[in-house]
């Protein structure tokens, strides 16, 4: 039975982990809280508990595949030092961020584009981009960095923001906020875990990796067409000088960038399904 190691549990990892094991692979996944370990193991998942210090379980370095999802601290990402050894057969999966790429004003950037981060956020990624690397070649395993455009799908969406009450609606990104020339990548979480299982079954692929839809869009364009989804009138526009948001909301707009996919729609059977933000919204409309 092949074995999944998620070191992290988090938004984007829970679909590939339910898609495998319907395919009958044994999942793993690691969790600082022991009411989420409880419920992974009533899922069929068997729940580790680890706070970010420590060693793994000797199992993560044996797993076909190996996905971490787990932020980075100011040293880099805490669980490269936490597998002590891994197979040659294992695929290692580091889920990084667009955001170590910095501002290029707006112009298309490719992952050989290089990478100037902005914010000690994205600074982290990058640490932690290269630490993995350098674990994969130290264990001589294929690896790969995922860099991973905004992330949206069910339970996180402009939809929901609308509607009120939501991580991002608090933050202000429920307002149609508007600086010239602003644009952003997105990604549905679904096509997330279908690239995912892509690089797993890949028996080739790129060390790195894009992962974004096809059209980078000015973020008032999707809260405008979310509320024509909606059938209400979209929110006023404000300049982004007024706008209020949360420090971590306005450090999104430090980056002006359009993310080049060709890599991950080159994946052996992988096919956007949400190739824009139309598509996904109209999807998740139904679950509203």
């Amino acid at each position: 039975m092949p074995v999944l190691f998620a070191v992290g549990f988090g938004y984007s990892v829970e679909p590939l982990a339910q898609q495998l094991k319907a395919e009958g692979w044994e999942i793993h996944a690691t969790t600082r809280d022991p009411s989420k370990a409880e419920k992974l193991e009533a899922n069929g998942i068997r729940g580790h508990l680890w706070n970010g210090k420590g060693a793994l379980p000797e199992l993560a370095g044996q797993a076909d595949a190996i996905v971490i999802s787990v932020p980075p601290g100011e040293m880099g990402c805490p669980a490269v030092t936490s597998i002590e050894n891994i197979s040659p057969d294992t695929v290692l999966i580091y889920l990084s961020s667009s955001g170590v790429y910095g501002d290029h004003q707006g112009e298309w950037v490719d992952e050989e584009t290089p990478c100037l981060p902005l914010t000690a956020r994205a600074r982290r990624r990058l640490l932690a981009e290269s630490q993995w690397r350098y674990v994969g070649r130290y264990f001589g395993v294929r690896h790969h960095i995922c860099r991973l455009a905004g992330i949206y799908g069910p339970g996180r969406n402009a939809l929901l923001s609308l509607k009120g009450g939501t991580r991002g609606s608090k933050a202000g990104l429920a307002q149609r906020i508007i600086k010239p020339g602003q644009v952003f990548n997105r990604i549905h979480r679904d096509d997330i875990a279908a690239g995912l299982y892509a690089l797993i079954e890949a028996e080739t692929a790129p060390t790195v990796i894009n992962f974004a839809d096809d059209e980078p869009a000015p973020p008032q364009d999707v809260i405008t067409y979310a509320a024509e989804l909606l059938g209400i009138e979209p929110p006023p526009k404000v300049p982004f000088e007024q706008a209020e948001m949360s420090d971590m909301a306005r450090s999104f707009y430090e980056d002006n960038k359009r993310l080049k996919n060709d890599g991950l729609k080159a994946l052996s059977g992988f096919s956007l399904k949400y190739p824009s933000y139309r598509e996904g919204l109209q999807d998740l409309l139904a679950g509203i």
